[in-house]
Order: C-alpha cells, then sequence, then structure tokens
C-alpha cells in the first residue's frame, strides 16, 4: 500500500502543488450515488478531494451494475456503503462520511450544510428540484446573513451547486455540455433526453455527464471557473 505522502506527491506532479491542497481542503457532497453520483465520486476521490459525504437511501441492484460503480458481490448492499468500500480500495487515505438516508426538505442542510461544492446526481425530477431549490434558498439566507455582518466562516460562505439534465439514451456524448446558470449553480448534460422517454441510460452516456460534473467541480475547487 502507497503512503499517503506517496500518493500526494503523485498527486502533486501530475496537478500541481497549490491546486492538491486546494482540493485536499476541500468538502463535496454527493447527492445520490447512482450512475451519476457513483462516478462523480470515484473521479472526485482520484483527484485529490479531501472529503466526501456520500448519500442515498438506496441499495446496489443488479440493474445498476452496467452503468454504476459497483461489483456484482455488493448487490444488496447499502449503496453508501458499498461506495465507501470502493472509493478506500482507489484512494484509502479520503474522508468519507456516509449517510444511508432519503434526502428531504427537513434534512438537506443538515446533510450538506459542511459542503463546499454539493453535487446533484438523483434520477427523480421532483428530487432534483427540491434539491436545487434547497441549496438555492440556502444560499439566498447565508447572503443575507452576510449582508448583516456575520462573520464569514465555511458554514455561512454560500456554496456552489453542480447538478445535471439529460444524459440518457445513445446520442452523441459532444451534445452533453456545462452550463453556468447563476452565480453558484452549474449544470451539466444535454438538457433534453429523459429516461421516462422510454430512453435507456447506457454507460458511456452517463459517464460523460458525470465527467462534466466532477470536472466542473475540481475547476471550481481550484478557482479555475471565471467569477
Amino acid at each position: 500500500m502507497p503512503s499517503r505522502e506517496e500518493m500526494l506527491s503523485a498527486l502533486v506532479e501530475r496537478q500541481g502543488a497549490e491546486n492538491v491542497q486546494k482540493l485536499q481542503a476541500a468538502t463535496v457532497a454527493v447527492c445520490g450515488l447512482g450512475g451519476l453520483g457513483s462516478n462523480v465520486a470515484i473521479s472526485l476521490a482520484r483527484a485529490g478531494v479531501g472529503k466526501l459525504i456520500l448519500i442515498d437511501f438506496d441499495c446496489v441492484d443488479v440493474t445498476n451494475l452496467h452503468r454504476q460503480q459497483y461489483k456484482a458481490c455488493q448487490v444488496g448492499m447499502p449503496k453508501p456503503v458499498a461506495l465507501a468500500e470502493n472509493l478506500r480500495e482507489i484512494a484509502p487515505y479520503i474522508e468519507l462520511e456516509v449517510h444511508q438516508a432519503r434526502v428531504t426538505e427537513e434534512n438537506l442542510m443538515e446533510l450538506v450544510g459542511k459542503a463546499d461544492i454539493v453535487c446533484e446526481a438523483f434520477d427523480n425530477a421532483e428530487c432534483k428540484a427540491m434539491l436545487v431549490n434547497g441549496v438555492l434558498e440556502s444560499n439566498a439566507e447565508r447572503s443575507a446573513n452576510a449582508a448583516e455582518g456575520s462573520s464569514p466562516t465555511s458554514k455561512s460562505a454560500a456554496q456552489f451547486l453542480v447538478a445535471a439534465s439529460g444524459m440518457a439514451g445513445f446520442g452523441d456524448a459532444n451534445s452533453i455540455q456545462t452550463r453556468k446558470v447563476s452565480k453558484k449553480f452549474y449544470l451539466c448534460g444535454d438538457g433534453v433526453s429523459d429516461v421516462n422517454d422510454g430512453v435507456g441510460l447506457v454507460a458511456p452516456r452517463v459517464m460523460a455527464c458525470a465527467a462534466h460534473q466532477a470536472q466542473t467541480v475540481v475547476r471550481l475547487i481550484c478557482g479555475m471557473e471565471p467569477k
């Protein structure tokens, strides 16, 4: 097993010391650990993000294996537990906070409130809207508190939100793009395709969208996105 210092040194060689330092200091919440979220989490762990908050209420099913980052031997395991197991094989020194829970309006900020960036990776439109609205409303409250003179801390700073919409089917992966919706809100996907149209989810296209989300998170942490 490589030491923590050896693994960090390898990251620094590829990504630069300043970027690795920023990534190591960051906390990212991944909400939904299916095709999007499991791929996002693995990409962020490989990139050197210091802490991931993993949230999902579901268990691994055999139908998940064609596009989600689980193993056949993990069928039946809670997704957060199974994904944490896989992440520790890839990045043994990462800090993980695991929640087998369904995200609701009531517990949303309790689960993700300490994250610098929130990744929305749900497959249900209502859940997506709930999370996006909840984070944006929380950001508005944090901004109002800051304007009133509250001390700027990690808990009071507005969070970045990286969400996804549209990655179904066999369409061209180049149609998946990243769009800046507002100052703290980014949206990845083609914005059109939907599994409800009778179109299935195919691993490469789902992974392409997840890669857009993960790359946006990395760029935000490293300060590479224009303000």
